[in-house]
């Protein structure tokens, strides 16, 4: 089984992960149907408060992984990225592993601050939000939803849907025509979605 590491930290924003979660540890539609699985890791084991006020504990913690163990570091935004050391430490070994990273929101600051941005495409919620890093890839800012570059993922905070499309394709969750319908319901709120995803032929 694939595992997709899931960061939790305080004040974890609730809607930013949630289509990421679900698609990855629900088999249905899956082109490898239950190859994947979620672990959430943390800092440390301490339970976490998300900004929605819901309380998570870790199910590991970084000490305890590896990007060996990981098909992809997954990254929420949150209030802490200005700080979260441990994260953006995170995301450099994985990006250095060659394995994966999608951050959307504050956690695209944490990427820029890791330096991952500097020579990648990338998008956040605003360019000027990413400015006070001091990164140097501000030439390579994209307005757009979501944007992938050599196994980086980053998305705005309005944009869930579109993170994780960008996610599904880079691990090849669903096959491309599943992945089409999962859009055309969730990203256009159009149903013909819904029935070509149940009868997919």
């Amino acid at each position: 089984m694939k595992t997709v590491h899931l960061g939790i930290y305080p004040t974890l924003a609730d809607w930013e992960y949630g289509y990421v979660a679900a698609g990855i540890n629900n088999p249905e539609y899956q082109r490898d149907p239950g190859a994947f699985r979620i672990v959430t890791v943390g800092a440390t084991r301490d339970p976490v408060r998300t900004i929605g006020g819901v309380t998570m504990v870790p199910d590991t913690t970084l000490d305890d992984v590896s990007p060996d163990d990981s098909v992809m570091l997954v990254l929420p935004g949150a209030q802490v990225w200005d700080t979260n050391d441990a994260f953006v430490d995170a995301a450099r070994r994985w990006v250095a592993a060659e394995v994966p990273v999608a951050g959307i929101c504050g956690a695209t600051i944490g990427l820029a601050r890791a330096g991952l941005l500097d020579d990648r495409r990338h998008t956040s919620n605003a360019a000027e939000q990413l400015e006070p890093t001091g990164y140097a890839g501000a030439a390579h800012y994209v307005d757009a939803p979501a944007v992938t570059d050599r196994g980086v993922v980053t998305a705005a905070a309005v944009a869930p849907v579109e993170f994780a499309r960008e996610v599904f394709r880079l691990l090849g969750v669903y096959e491309p025509g599943v992945l089409d319908a999962w859009y055309q319901l969730y990203g256009h709120h159009d149903p013909r979605g819904f029935y070509a995803l149940a009868d997919p032929s």
